[in-house]
């Protein structure tokens, strides 16, 4: 039986007055994602249409899943909102914070050695306000999220941006900060603004060596990083129908990549046996009831130019595999000629050191099935790899059943590397080099998202490539970037020329699922007796202490702390990595705000002008010699600042530190709202050539604060250093609502403040 399966029942039980509603206000056919969207109106019943991209829309969420790395703060901040219980369905999961190394026993015990601190501080909270608690090893929260918990036709936010996994078992599924989750936590409404509609159709069906994965990433390769934003992504149309729940997940997961508020399909057969697959058969009757109202109105998909505002499509039949990178998930290549031609123009390193299998998007059953399907042949036609190889398992549930079949076994004579059921290189959390910042020039192909700078070692020189799970198979075996599995032949052990024949696989286990210990701990019924305690001189964990709101008269002589260069993207602003291990730690994790941003006077990370003295420093160090003499700054950036993860510590951090105001000339969904949340202002130019005029001595003054207001620009008067003046015109997304948070010092602070009252 699922969990919460009476609370799932409810929103079914309601779904049809409430679309049926919807319909009508709207006065039109509606789509999936609108139907999700009414039917968890905040207010229950809607009343009137929303204007897409413009109106802010209070929801009603119904659970919350939190990975370790943000869960810390999130809980810490919940701690302060004075609630006994989470007011919804809440798990919290134990998968950021494992390094892969050696392989998973080791890393395991290395983990629960080094983070036990942070694991028992998680585990006392879950229980004290009666969240759910997976442990160390369980599994990667997404994976863990879609088999135990995502239902079609559902709404859930999680402290991750690749919560919208779960959109490929049909639910709105949105990455959000940990803020946000605490407002739900708290029993608040939650906020967004109501989202503008892209449509992708799928015809066709995948087949050979396409792959689930070559669909987001064409995808990206269509709309860009930043062409989903304030977007939501539906997929539609005989391509959608025909592929597997868990590839449905994968091309849902990336769609964080292209800035998309979530990415969903409506409810079909294949996730109906998924459900069934893994022992929800009741979700799965209780959907089938429902199941017009889980998927468009047929107007909606028969015509989608006139109900999307834009439209894409994908003859999946005639998609090849791909590989996107490097440094960015959406510069998107076809294998082979066009490889070799690129890469030698880029000058990319053609040998790849390794590939790597897994995360949260390709980690499923099917995924490391079809993989292992490469593997088998290579064995079989005397092969060696000629590149590393690693396999990270979704979930213990994964790892289990693979391990059962025989599939990791086959990865494992290759001499593949079977790390924990956690996200490990995915996010950073992979020990490659002692000392990452000075590591060779390399090529990796692997199935994860992001493919940042830095990003999966710490090694700014690391090529970092996105691509299947069965291609990054098929290129170890090759060991180059250009290796083409449909035309290429090897040379095996043998001297004799083999190739590859298409990869197969399983969607589901033909003996079905099996698990010993999933990783499950459930919380107690009683938590109120549960004294979670955090030690005064620890360097994992601090309490929180509120944010002093931002008075008017503090907002002049405000400093410039950096002018950001190019993509700066939350990786950039608080980098993860070995910073993991302070998430729980605004005062120490603040030691890393922006040092990896570039600044724009002299094309270097963490070296800023500190206008005290003339001499130059580390962001953070400059930042903190502003805030002890009661000084403000600002921070200025480019296009799609704070691009990629749900990371609130991105605004955290310079909140701490002593930031008032983010400039930018857009910015990236969450990060804005995170800034929002934390009390900062958080600005666009309205001229965006304006941006040129910002000088690295220049002092802000912000002359008409006091009259903040919703649709109303905020003007700053920009004195350079030797005296003359720019006013600057910028434009902010508050509404009233939001500017409480900042007049209060920060959404929790109201929180509190409605709570005690």
């Amino acid at each position: 039986m699922a969990f919460d399966i009476d609370m799932i029942k409810k929103v079914y039980a309601q779904m049809a007055e409430r679309v049926d509603k919807a319909r009508e206000v709207v006065g039109k056919p509606l789509t999936l994602s609108e139907k999700i969207l009414y039917s968890h109106l905040w207010d229950e019943t809607p009343n009137n249409p929303f204007v897409r991209g413009k109106d802010y829309v209070e929801f009603a969420p119904d659970r919350i899943a939190c990975q370790d790395a943000t869960a810390q703060m999130a809980l810490l901040q919940f701690m302060q909102a004075g609630k006994k219980n989470v007011a919804v369905p809440t798990t919290v999961h134990c998968d950021h914070l494992i390094q892969a190394k050696q392989g998973a026993k080791a890393d395991l015990k290395h983990a629960n050695e080094t983070s036990s601190e942070v694991f028992n501080f998680l585990e006392s909270v879950s229980n004290k306000y009666g969240i759910g608690f997976w442990a160390p090893g369980a599994g990667i929260i997404h994976q863990v999220v879609l088999e135990n918990y995502a239902f079609p036709g559902g709404m859930m936010i999680g402290t991750d941006s690749h919560t919208v996994n779960a959109g490929g078992l049909g639910m709105v599924a949105i990455g959000v900060g940990g803020a946000d989750a605490v407002d739900v936590m708290a029993g608040m409404p939650w906020e967004l603004k109501f989202p503008k509609l892209i449509g992708v159709r799928l015809t066709g069906k995948l087949s050979g060596w396409t792959a689930p994965k070559d669909v987001i990433l064409k995808v990206a390769e269509i709309l860009t990083a930043k062409g989903g934003t304030g977007a939501i992504v539906e997929y539609f149309g005989p391509g959608a129908t025909a592929m597997s729940c868990t590839g449905k997940g994968t091309i849902c997961n990336m769609g964080a990549e292209i800035g998309a508020t979530t990415s969903t399909f409506g409810y079909d057969e294949s996730m109906e046996r998924y459900l069934r697959a893994t022992e929800r058969a009741d979700v799965a009757d209780a959907a089938n009831k429902v199941k017009e109202y889980l998927t468009a109105d047929p107007e909606v998909y028969a015509n989608p130019e006139d109900y999307f505002d834009q439209v894409i499509e994908i003859n999946l039949s005639e998609l090849g595999p791909l590989l996107n990178g490097p440094f960015t998930p959406d510069l998107s290549t076809n294998v082979g000629e066009e490889m070799t031609e690129k890469a030698t123009k880029n000058d990319w390193p053609i040998m790849v050191e390794w590939g790597l299998i897994g995360s949260c998007t390709n980690s499923s059953y099917e995924d490391l099935s079809r993989a292992s399907s490469i593997a088998q042949q290579g064995i079989d036609k005397g092969l060696k790899i000629k590149s590393e190889l690693g396999i990270n398992p979704g979930s213990e549930q994964v790892r289990y059943t693979a391990e059962r079949d025989g599939i990791l076994g086959i990865f494992e004579d290759l001499g593949a590397k079977i790390f924990t059921n956690a996200c490990g290189p995915c996010i950073g959390q992979w020990a490659r080099y002692e000392d990452p910042k000075n590591a060779p020039k390399n090529s990796i192909v692997h199935s994860f998202n992001r493919n940042f700078a830095k990003r999966a070692d710490g090694n700014p020189n690391t090529h970092a490539f996105v691509a299947s799970p069965e291609l990054t198979a098929a290129i170890a075996f090759a060991g180059r970037l250009d290796f083409n599995p449909m035309t290429d032949a090897l040379i095996n052990e043998d001297g004799e020329e083999v190739r590859f024949e298409e990869p197969t696989g399983w969607e589901l286990p033909p003996k079905g699922f099996a698990v010993e210990e999933n990783g499950y701990v459930a919380p107690m019924e009683d938590g109120s007796g549960v004294e979670v305690k955090v030690a005064p001189d620890s360097e994992r964990l601090q309490l929180l202490t509120p944010f002093e709101p931002i008075k008017d008269e503090d907002l002049s002589n405000v400093k410039l702390l950096i002018k950001a260069f190019g993509k700066c993207t939350t990786d950039h602003i608080s980098m993860a990595g070995p910073w993991l291990r302070y998430r729980g730690h605004l005062d120490n994790i603040s030691n890393n705000c922006l040092i990896g941003a570039v600044n724009a006077f002299n094309k270097k990370t963490n070296f800023v002008k500190n206008q005290l003295d003339g001499e130059y420093g580390g962001v953070p160090d400059t930042q903190r010699e502003y805030k002890a003499k009661g000084i403000y700054s600002i921070v200025v950036g480019d296009h799609n600042y704070g691009e990629g993860s749900s990371r609130e510590h991105a605004a955290m951090e310079p909140r701490h530190l002593g930031v008032a105001a983010v400039l930018v000339k857009s910015f990236a969904r969450i990060h804005e709202t995170n800034l929002k949340k934390q009390g900062m202002l958080a600005l666009t130019f309205v001229n965006e050539a304006d941006y040129d005029k910002i000088q690295e001595d220049d002092t802000f003054n912000f002359v008409d604060i006091a009259g903040f207001a919703p649709d109303t620009p905020l003007t700053i008067e920009v004195t350079h250093a030797d005296g003359s003046t720019d006013t600057i015109k910028t434009n902010h997304t508050y509404n009233n609502a939001q500017i409480r948070w900042y007049r209060e010092g920060s959404a929790l602070n109201l929180i509190k403040k409605q709570n005690a009252s």
